[in-house]
């Protein structure tokens, strides 16, 4: 057992790639390892700004040794009447470079052959590297690979080194065009030249006092804690996003977090443009206070170790001035006119080519969000139609300031602090920014009642519109983002508790499109329908996401019920349902009686004739159907869909016994239909809930 050590050495490797290629790397060589059967007791890779590396330790030294049966012709053609071998035996055997007398007798079901036990000898560890590396090197997540000089080889950027030893011995190859051998190279500024590896197990050590932390995790963890260490020493919190982590941590070989400040006064400016400025553009951390405010601080991890870390805070402070004035100019001059101004140049900014202007849009938005808005009132939300007319209006007004000119991802979020500025009513201020929630899977929803209804109405409009038009997601396709609108409207329904109707909502937003001069959709019927099927096909995405069985959501799909909030109680009482001991019983009875209506070749009746129920099983089943139609109609009332199956439940052992002893294709043609139309009565019971015949107990 001895330690392998591999490391590749390169030009600066892109920052947002690291950690990827780094597992990458890892998983591919661990899975060519198993594959070869070469045995190990661990692996351990290391990624830093200049280097992708691997250490195995307790590596077998070869291949396990294998034996290898070779079967010949049948016995009675490999020896002749006297036991001596025949041709065809002496063929074999020499095919083989035995003797004839070295086969063996192999014993098989079809009869006995002749045959030969080989052993295949395992090959030798470090013969096999080599290949395994490079393979793994060739298979990495690269967009683009490049050459450097005359090379023929590409990589993503030029290679620089190569190592490959066995403990202290260098393994002799050749790995992306280079020798390889028992030199690295340590931090770029601090320790640039060549250095000796002694043993593969020195190798991380080495590296520490070459000032190349060459964990990625470890140097992650060093920037969190001096991150924290320095937000601690000004009682504040720093903002992290994983992705802006990972990206600073490949950036660095030897992570040294200072903390710098900037001037006050730029914290009128919204601070979400001051972040997201620090962050997408200089890579700072910045610092709240507990309450979530911006403070005038940022923190910034820098690669080299300085005597004189103030030159370093001094330049990063001088560098993020001109971010900071810039967004504060754009704010300033934003506010030369009100946010309701800004909704002018709508009219000539083109939402869709066939849907017409940005304005068009606000228009229909505001339209929908007051039907909305009425509905919501019907249910006795406390709601003000004219200022969600309102809030409609401006919601787009933001699209044309400067600030989201300059920075998109504050759309929404500039219309808020502008309609503050302006005195708008808050509700309608705070509306704004919601109504482009959830921007995400899983992301928080629109709180205000006027943030439901732009939330919900901007989905719809494009929904309809783009449907209209023909420009569906198609395969991989979204362009418009469809499928995550549609999954946002379904959760805001549900979500909110809104027990509002997609038909109505949909044919609204059809109608929105309609004004004096005719409609911009051409197939109104073709819309509505490709829409309400594409919102009914998001169901399944979006509960197969919380681990929903695909077919407790077919059930409930089949009866297909046009209000999110119910489809959502009955997927709950589904599965609720499937828990119970009578639910597998109960679904195959469900399966077996929709199989018998449907082969039935008359109309079934919707009543049952009690006279001509003859046996005490039919008898029974009847009695429990009454029973329980009586049982569950309060509870439909009050979608208690969960205490209706618990209460069909009961129907089991009625059922049981029907199927048992009562013939449903009696010959008689009157009580085969009498007890047809019962059967339809057990259907229709569980069909008020979701098809139960579809689950796969």
């Amino acid at each position: 057992m001895s330690t392998i050590l591999f490391e590749l050495g390169c030009e600066e490797l892109p920052p947002k790639s690291l950690k990827p290629l780094r597992d990458a790397l890892q998983a591919s060589v661990t899975e060519q390892l198993n594959e070869a059967e070469i045995s190990f007791d661990s692996i351990k890779a290391f990624a830093a700004p200049r280097r992708l590396a691997l250490q195995i330790q307790g590596i077998s030294d070869k291949q396990p040794d294998r034996s290898e049966q070779k079967r010949g012709p049948a016995i009675k053609a490999a020896f002749d009447a006297e036991g001596n071998p025949t041709r065809a035996a002496m063929g074999f055997a020499k095919g083989l470079g035995i003797e004839a007398s070295e086969l063996i007798t192999i014993n098989t079901d079809k009869g006995d052959y002749v045959g030969y036990e080989q052993v295949i000898h395992g090959q030798a560890t470090t013969e096999l590297l080599a290949a395994i590396f490079q393979t793994a090197l060739d298979n990495l997540p690269i967009a683009k690979r490049m050459r450097s000089g005359a090379s023929r080889n590409e990589f993503v950027r030029p290679v620089q080194w190569v190592v490959l030893m066995q403990d202290s011995t260098v393994i002799d190859a050749t790995i992306q065009g280079y020798q390889t051998g028992t030199q690295t190279r340590g931090h770029r500024f601090h320790s640039p030249n060549y250095h000796e590896i002694a043993h593969a197990n020195d190798y991380e050590e080495l590296l520490g006092g070459l000032k190349v932390v060459a964990d990625f995790d470890k140097r992650q963890m060093l920037i969190k804690n001096q991150v924290k260490a320095l937000a601690d020493e000004v009682n504040a919190d720093a903002i992290v996003p994983q992705d802006l982590l990972d990206e600073v941590t490949a950036l660095v070989d030897f992570p040294i977090a200072l903390r710098a400040s900037f001037e006050p006064r730029f914290l009128q400016v919204p601070q979400e443009a001051l972040i997201s400025t620090m962050q997408a553009d200089q890579k700072y951390f910045c610092l709240t206070d507990k309450a979530g405010k911006l403070q005038p601080y940022f923190i910034f991890i820098t690669n080299i170790e300085s005597k004189d870390p103030n030159q370093i805070i001094e330049g990063n402070e001088k560098v993020v001035r001109p971010r900071l004035a810039d967004a504060e100019f754009f704010f300033l001059q934003d506010q030369k006119q009100p946010l309701f101004a800004l909704t002018e140049s709508l009219k000539t900014r083109v939402f869709q080519d066939k849907l017409g202007t940005i304005w068009e849009k606000s228009e229909r938005i505001a339209k929908l969000a007051a039907f909305i808005a009425a509905l919501m009132q019907q249910q006795g939300q406390q709601i003000d139609i004219d200022e969600t007319v309102r809030a409609g209006i401006l919601s787009k007004a933001d699209l044309a300031s400067s600030l989201v000119g300059e920075y998109p991802e504050l759309q929404g979020i500039a219309g808020t602090y502008y309609a503050r500025l302006n005195n708008e009513p808050e509700a309608v201020a705070a509306s704004l920014e919601e109504q482009y929630l959830p921007k995400f899977s899983g992301d928080v929803l629109p709180q205000t009642p006027i943030g439901i209804c732009l939330a919900l109405a901007d989905r719809l409009d494009t929904l309809v519109g783009i449907f209209a038009i023909d420009q569906a997601p198609t395969g991989s396709k979204d362009p418009f983002s469809l499928r995550r609108s549609a999954i946002g409207i379904l959760r805001i329904l549900i979500e909110k508790q809104l027990p509002i109707n997609l038909v109505a909502l949909v044919e609204q937003a059809i109608k929105g499109y309609s004004d004096a001069e005719g409609s911009k959709i051409e197939k109104m019927g073709d819309t509505f329908t490709q829409v309400m099927a594409f919102l009914n096909s998001r169901y399944r995405a979006m509960y197969t996401e919380q681990g929903v069985s695909v077919d407790t959501i077919q059930a409930v799909q089949a009866i297909n019920p046009h209000m999110p909030l119910d489809f959502d109680q009955r997927i709950r009482a589904v599965q609720a349902f499937s828990e119970l001991s009578q639910a597998s019983m109960l679904a195959d009875s469900n399966k077996r009686v929709a199989n018998i209506l449907a082969k039935s070749e008359v109309s079934v009746a919707d009543t049952v004739d009690e006279a001509l129920l003859s046996e005490p099983a039919e008898q029974g089943l009847y009695a429990s159907v009454i029973q329980a139609q009586t049982a569950v109609k309060p509870l439909l009332e009050q979608a208690g869909y969960t205490q209706v199956l618990q209460t069909l439940a009961s129907l089991d052992e009625p059922l049981t016994q029907f199927f048992d002893n009562v013939m449903v294709n009696s010959e008689d043609a009157a009580l085969k239909n009498n007890r047809l139309a019962l059967l339809k009565q057990v259907r229709a019971l569980f069909l008020t809930v979701a098809d139960i015949s579809e689950l796969q107990l």
